[in-house]
């Protein structure tokens, strides 16, 4: 069995006991046997290097220990702090260590918000201290705070319909959790529509589907039409408190302070890392996610977990022997969260070389049990990622669907570039994003490794396929 190089805990490698891969494997055989399947020159090309790849990703609990050391040592990374840069320190020693080439930490310039103290306090119907996290970008209330009366909504229409009384008052949305695209726009334009009705500040229930008291930040917004107010998120338990203290007749008062404030940008990098090609080597194939999280938790599954799962997966094929024809490129953007300046420089910066980029394959789900991906491209090359997909069967993560990508790679398939992004159980994902919750111990290791499978299967194959992916007409 391959073993893995990762110097500094070497020593707590442990196999893996749940689901070993030689079970799998016969299983799958099992099945192949009874089932006669019809030929496929694609995939029975790559099948003996596909479950050379799964074996090897499913092997040990060695990404596991690398994320837990890199999170654990580095913390929260949020744009414009030293702890990102110290991370980003980290990568680029270690990616050379491993002897990964064209190791590069690219300079993007990103927003500095701060969060400053913050806190808020009920002040009737009773006295308690609750949990906020102000969301990114929000100003402060200033040192003296905001004190006022709280109104509590369920929705923009309900706000418009109570409008005579949001003025001079806290607008809370308590909107419950639905999906994240209806959910958020809570978060990120609550204050906005909360300021046009006069409101003093904005808070909106945590957007995610469960809580153990824990409140959720993210990004918000401002129009330049509109008054600035402070916007901040606060506990499902205690907005559904507020809103029954509020529907029995009873007075919400409240006082919030927050030190929130944005300073001038600050220098980050992306970070790059190449296993070159061998015959193709300017045309890539990338995978990566992003590195920077908010400034709670120390960011696993968002997204540390994405970058370390394709690092790793380049990995396996260098320590297997395994060189590609065309580069397989890691990249790990930073200023996701509250920016996506990572991205957008990078789209910019590489544009010269976007009629040679393959594909581009983001993970920034979460790294939980595989399903599968989205792809965003022709229909041509739906069918063939479709077909590569088969090869992930014996994990489970072969579905593959119309429509998908990610924030990191969006500006690159705005550009024609056909991107994919790795779909996971997330059925766990909203109760822990964008919290103090989002830490290592949220993930399991033998989930991280079929992660890590899907993403170097897909890669190594579209790297070595005779043919590019098709693009459209006027793309090529």
């Amino acid at each position: 069995m391959m073993r893995h190089r990762f110097r500094w805990f070497a020593q707590l490698r442990f196999p893996l006991s749940a689901c070993p891969v030689g079970f799998l494997l016969m299983l799958a055989g099992c099945i192949s046997a009874d089932a006669p399947r019809a030929e496929d020159s694609l995939v029975d090309a790559y099948r003996g290097d596909a479950d050379r790849l799964i074996e090897a990703a499913l092997a040990d609990s060695t990404l596991y220990d690398r994320l837990a050391f890199f999170t654990d040592t580095f913390g929260p990374r949020f744009s414009g702090t030293a702890a990102l840069e110290r991370a980003i320190d980290w990568l680029l020693v270690e990616m050379e260590a491993d002897g990964l080439e064209n190791v590069a930490g690219e300079q993007v310039m990103v927003p500095r918000w701060v969060r400053g103290q913050e806190s808020l306090t009920l002040l009737e119907p009773r006295v308690a201290d609750m949990q906020i996290l102000g969301l990114g970008g929000s100003v402060g209330t200033g040192v003296p705070g905001i004190t006022a009366e709280v109104l509590v909504v369920k929705s923009f229409d309900d706000l418009e319909e109570r409008s005579a009384e949001a003025r001079g008052r806290i607008v809370l949305f308590n909107v419950p959790f639905t999906t994240y695209g209806e959910t958020v726009q809570y978060r990120t334009s609550g204050s906005v529509a909360a300021a046009r009705h006069g409101a003093v500040a904005g808070l909106v229930r945590s957007i995610g589907p469960e809580s153990m008291y824990t409140p959720h930040t993210g990004v918000m917004r401002y129009e330049d039409d509109v008054e600035r107010i402070p916007h901040a998120a606060v506990t499902i338990e205690d907005a559904m408190m507020m809103q029954r203290m509020q529907d029995r007749g009873q007075r919400v008062r409240v006082r919030l302070q927050m030190g929130a404030q944005t300073l001038p940008d600050a220098e980050s990098r992306n970070v790059v890392a190449e296993l070159p090609g061998t015959e193709i080597p300017h045309e890539v194939v990338i995978m990566g996610g992003h590195i920077d999280s908010w400034d709670v938790g120390t960011g696993a599954m968002d997204d540390a977990g994405g970058c370390l799962a394709a690092w790793e997966a380049v990995m396996i094929m260098k320590e297997m022997g395994m060189a590609p024809r065309r580069t397989i490129r890691v990249v790990c953007w930073t200023n996701e969260e509250n920016g996506l300046r990572g991205a957008t420089t990078y789209a910019e910066e590489h544009a010269h070389e976007v009629e040679d980029i393959v594909l581009a394959i983001e993970s920034d789900s979460g790294v939980f049990d595989p399903i599968g991906y989205g792809f965003g491209g022709t229909d041509e090359a739906f069918s063939i990622v479709a077909r590569i997909g088969s090869l992930l069967e014996s994990i489970d993560a072969g579905e593959i669907r119309r429509g998908g990508g990610g924030a990191d790679i969006g500006p690159l398939m705005e550009r024609g570039v056909p991107g994919m992004g790795l779909i996971v159980d997330g059925s766990r994902y909203f109760n822990y994003h964008h919290t103090h919750a989002d830490m290592v111990d949220k993930l399991d290791p033998h989930e991280l490794n079929k992660c890590v499978a899907a993403m170097a299967v897909m890669s190594w194959v579209v790297a070595n396929m005779e043919d590019k992916l098709p693009r459209p007409a006027h793309e090529a």
